[in-house]
């Protein structure tokens, strides 16, 4: 069974970072494609970074420059480094596995596996 755990999210202020944690249980990392997406409360699901075995990543337009996705495969940990954080990137985060591509697109949708979500509030 596929479990994704996410942990790291909070309440700061704009400008301001956090790093999300994914621990991931049950799924390959032979072949994988796994990420990060978002959804704020009456908006749709964003894609928001992708990443597979390929060492291929994508980012939301929202979002480069800023975030950085990265996978400790020995812990089985996947991570969202995010920097200057902005009002508008309030939202409840979740990490994804076994996408078909890392393009953003591609992450959060329905053939995802799924964490619980974290939830990332930041203020102006």
């Amino acid at each position: 069974e596929v479990q994704l755990v996410e942990s790291g999210g909070g309440s700061v202020q704009a400008g301001g970072s956090l790093r999300l944690s994914c621990k991931v249980s049950g799924y390959s990392f032979y072949n994988y494609c796994v990420g990060w997406f978002r959804q704020a409360v009456g908006k749709e699901r964003e894609g928001v970074a992708g990443l597979d075995s390929d060492g291929t990543t994508d980012y939301a337009d929202s979002v480069k420059g800023r975030f950085t996705i990265s996978l400790d495969d020995a812990k089985n940990t996947l991570y969202l480094q995010m920097n200057n954080l902005k009002p508008e990137d309030t939202a409840m985060y979740y990490c994804a596995a076994d996408c078909r591509l890392a393009d953003v697109s591609m992450i959060g949708t329905e053939d995802n596996y799924w964490g619980q979500g974290t939830q990332v509030t930041v203020s102006s």
